[in-house]
């Protein structure tokens, strides 16, 4: 799996691996960037590089990484590593199709980069799942608005001088 950047941003905006995945951080621009992360789910450092790919990082620990940029400070995206024995991300309309979960009983969570974790929701099923069934579970989320993006200083010198 990998997450690239191009136009200075990260492509995709939010992945999800199993514990143990390698992912690998190509760059397709041609700026150079500096990936890191923080996060306890996987801390790493991929110093300077342009338009070639270092080494993929492993991430053996489950959680959400958080991954930034040192060069470009709008770029964020984000990696959840589940130990969970299926996982999914959601279309452009929020829907995801878990198909093959065998009879059982199944927790869902769901994960929003803007939905703290203290709003996070499980869903369990009211009676365990048979061979064959077909579910569908509706969840309201509510996740707070995008803050608006402030401009640097030197943005607004340079809309300024534009402007005059």
């Amino acid at each position: 799996m990998d997450v690239h950047q191009r136009d200075a941003a990260f492509h995709p905006h939010v992945s999800a691996v199993p514990v143990g995945s390698l992912v690998s951080f190509p760059n397709r621009d041609t700026t150079r960037h500096h990936v890191y992360s923080f996060s306890p789910t996987g801390v790493f450092d991929l110093n300077l590089y342009r338009q070639d790919t270092p080494p993929p990082v492993r991430f053996d620990r489950a959680g959400v990484a958080v991954l930034g940029c040192n060069i470009h400070d709008a770029m964020q995206a984000f990696i959840v590593v589940s130990d969970a024995e299926q996982l999914a991300i959601s279309d452009e309309t929020g829907q995801v199709r878990l198909d093959d979960l065998p009879p059982g009983e199944h927790r869902l969570r769901v994960w929003h980069p803007r939905l703290e974790e203290t709003h996070q929701q499980w869903w369990t099923a009211p009676e365990p799942i048979r061979a064959n069934d077909l579910r569908r579970v509706a969840l309201t989320l509510s996740v707070a608005a995008r803050p608006a993006q402030q401009q640097s200083a030197l943005q607004q010198r340079f809309n300024r001088a534009l402007s005059q």
